[in-house]
């Protein structure tokens, strides 16, 4: 299996998009915050300082995880989804590793991200690359209930 790591290109939108929703049916529903990071994604993510990375292996998309600019300092992890008949091989943490590069670089202070309590591999990997457990800000997501940050 040979993995490659490449930013964000629009021939892969549906990719994004698709990846994102079989996780999102599967574990919850497709809330209308989603839908609109859908419909936007140059909008929401990509101009304002964003970016979104994707997991290649042997030329199909595997993973995606996209990078939101919440501030100069701080940009939000978010959409980090693995088609399922990649899962288990650590894709997820070259996508990670891609998110914490890409905010080092920015001269981000730190990253945070929304999760549930109920993806508890999600929060094991998290909690791997060492994001602490923090105060749950408002957000737009009904799934939300666990927010975690790491400082760079």
């Amino acid at each position: 299996m040979h993995a490659t790591l490449i930013s964000y290109r629009s021939e892969y939108k549906n990719q994004f998009i698709a990846l994102n929703k079989a996780w999102l049916e599967e574990f919850f529903f497709v809330e209308k915050h989603d839908l609109k990071v859908f419909e936007n994604i140059e909008e929401v993510i990509l101009n304002p300082g964003g970016e979104i990375f994707f997991c290649l292996v042997n030329g199909e998309v595997a993973g995606t995880v996209a990078m939101q600019k919440v501030n100069d300092k701080v940009y939000e992890m978010a959409k980090l989804a693995v088609d399922k008949k990649f899962q288990g091989q650590k894709l997820s943490n070259l996508l990670v590793d891609a998110c914490i590069d890409f905010a080092k670089k920015k001269n981000a202070e730190k990253i945070m991200l929304v999760s549930s309590t109920k993806l508890t591999p999600a929060l094991n990997l998290y909690r791997k690359y060492n994001f602490k457990e923090t105060p749950l800000d408002e957000t737009d997501y009904h799934r939300a209930d666990i927010q975690m940050e790491l400082y760079l």
